[in-house]
């Protein structure tokens, strides 16, 4: 059997976590239609009867403004270092940029097996794809090259069928049921940041950090308290919304998504609190899981 850690690396919205999701037929990773939606490195794991593959989808890499961005490359750029093989999603559908200069410039890819997956191919022109690719041919010459539209899952098990030649003979690292590495704790705070995300407007979701305050695992109805942090008070009104309105959209959403997830009947209550610039601050960073650990 072949197995092995492969990292999905790319800029921030290039597809990342759609792709994986399709890869493994089941949501693993929050999708939204916002830029750095992904925080964590976040493991999925593929197993068939010829290989098991450990994808570690990672933040989009970009120029940071905030610690929480430094941390964020970190994770990706540490994903880079520890895998058997990467795929580098690239959006075909926008001109190579200073987004990508930096990305390539920052990443050691020289000694690693490398897929470079050029996304949401059917909104490009065939003309710039070709020069797109002609600029990673130029820099990575003996890196694979595959078309895909991550969202329709249109070419997606070609992926799956290059890593199976680029693996290494290996043991199984999970059993074949295990299709995540995160517990339940992070796989709701995820699906609570998902739905802000994709009910809130563009000012507010990146100064967004969910805190569990309690889950009770046992009782029916599962009782979940959680926080939502945001930076500013004007923040804490968007979300809570008119009336409250705002903020229940959100706990509807996530408790029907969090009840598919665990099984059962959820009791979810959802508290707003402000932490200012908790996004520079090494202590919140911590506390919200957002803090690399350093080597020993």
């Amino acid at each position: 059997m072949k197995s092995g850690f492969v990292a999905i690396l790319g800029r921030p919205n290039v597809g990342k976590s759609t792709l994986l999701n399709h890869i493994l037929h089941q949501k693993v990773s929050i999708v939204t239609d916002k830029s750095q939606t992904t925080r964590n490195a976040i493991k999925g794991i593929y197993t068939d009867e010829e290989v098991q593959i450990v994808f570690v989808d990672t933040p989009g890499i970009h120029k940071p403004l905030q610690k929480l961005g430094e941390e964020m490359n970190i994770m990706a750029y540490k994903a880079s270092h520890e895998v058997d093989a990467i795929i580098l999603v690239v959006d075909a559908s926008l001109p190579f940029g200073k987004g990508d200069e930096y990305l390539l410039n920052h990443l050691a890819l020289k000694d690693i097996p490398l897929i470079i997956v050029f996304n949401k191919i059917d909104q490009a022109r065939l003309n710039k794809v070709e020069e797109l690719k002609k600029i990673y041919r130029e820099r990575f010459i003996d890196a694979k090259f595959i078309d895909t539209v991550a969202l329709e899952g249109f070419n997606v098990d070609e992926i799956v069928g290059q890593l199976k030649t680029l693996l290494p003979e290996g043991p199984m690292y999970y059993d074949k049921e295990t299709i995540t590495d995160q517990d339940i704790v992070f796989q709701i705070k995820e699906i609570i940041r998902e739905k802000i995300l994709n009910v809130l407007s563009q000012e507010v979701p990146h100064s967004i950090a969910i805190y569990m305050e309690y889950i009770a695992y046992e009782e029916n109805p599962m009782h979940i308290k959680a926080s939502i942090i945001v930076e500013k008070d004007s923040q804490k009104g968007i979300v809570i919304g008119a009336n409250g309105r705002r903020i229940k959209e959100i706990g509807s959403k996530a408790r029907q998504s969090i009840e598919a997830l665990v099984k059962k009947h959820v009791f979810l209550e959802l508290f707003v609190k402000v932490s200012e610039d908790w996004r520079n601050q090494e202590s919140e960073l911590t506390k919200f899981g957002y803090k690399t650990k350093k080597e020993e």
